[in-house]
């Protein structure tokens, strides 16, 4: 495990014991903590996350992790990122679009459009599947190894979504 994964590794373990105590000090019982239970899973799934971000655009890696948490209604890592895009520098404007992209294409380059669209034809993937003309759009802005690392991504917000609503993660108890 590369450094940058063990250093997100205590991050993310420390937020999810940050939110733990934060449900328990507003009255809710916390469900099970995933970093303490499964820890091999969680470090695994940290590793996939970390491989998955390498080599792409932090800003295009957060606007993805915001679509696939809107479409999840995951409002835990909807805060998380929207907080993280903040402090990387995205605009107001930009993040008050992603929900509305398609209607707001101005706002976002081809290479960010092609992104979303493939992030949310994975995150519903049993609504449609993967329609051919959506990845073909992905795969003429990105090579295929950031193609591959552009899924991995996707593949990995939608597990973490799925992990915090499913664990009953509240939104602003990251506490970071």
């Amino acid at each position: 495990m590369t450094n940058e994964a063990q250093l997100n590794t205590a991050q993310i373990t420390a937020r999810i014991d940050e939110a733990n105590m934060a449900d328990e000090r507003a009255g809710r019982s916390p469900r099970v903590n995933f970093a303490k239970a499964a820890p091999k899973a969680f470090k695994a799934l940290i590793g996939f996350d970390a491989a998955a971000r390498e080599g792409l655009d932090p800003a295009l890696v957060e606007l993805v992790q915001i679509r696939s948490s809107q479409l999840n209604k995951c409002a835990y890592c909807l805060h998380m990122h929207t907080t993280d895009a903040r402090k990387a520098g995205e605009s107001e404007e930009r993040l008050h679009m992603v929900a509305v992209w398609e209607e707001a294409a101005h706002f976002f380059t081809p290479k960010e459009r092609a992104a979303l669209a493939l992030t949310e034809a994975v995150t519903l993937v049993a609504q449609g599947g993967v329609p051919d003309e959506v990845y073909q759009r992905a795969a003429a802005h990105f090579d295929e190894p950031e193609l591959a690392r552009l899924l991995a991504l996707i593949f990995t917000i939608n597990t973490w979504n799925r992990l915090a609503l499913s664990t009953g993660k509240v939104a602003g108890t990251d506490e970071r």
